[in-house]
């Protein structure tokens, strides 16, 4: 599968985003538990906040975690990055705790 894109407004880390680039990377092992419309949702929770990213890499991607996020009382834990000269969120992967 490829890459799924989804247009959005959100602003993290200061920066306004307009997209979110779902990885299907989690379909693998979560397809039972995560949906892309679940990864949206908690992709929403980020909105007007500030992360610090747990990495950075050779291409200029940082990469950020978060864990025990709560969406229909249910936990999850997503692993998305931000890049400078991009306008979107990727997400990398997301599963229920």
């Amino acid at each position: 599968m490829s890459r799924r894109e989804y247009l959005v407004k959100l602003n993290v880390n200061g920066r306004d985003l307009q997209k979110v680039v779902i990885d299907p990377h989690y379909e693998e092992k979560h397809a039972d538990s995560v949906t892309d419309e679940t990864i949206l949702a908690l992709v929403n929770q980020l909105d007007g906040k500030t992360f610090g990213p747990i990495d950075k890499d050779e291409n200029g991607y940082l990469y950020f975690v978060n864990d025990h996020m709560e969406q229909d009382g249910l936990f999850y834990k997503l692993i998305w990055l931000l890049h400078d000269n991009e306008i979107f969120v990727g997400i990398v992967n997301a599963y229920r705790r």
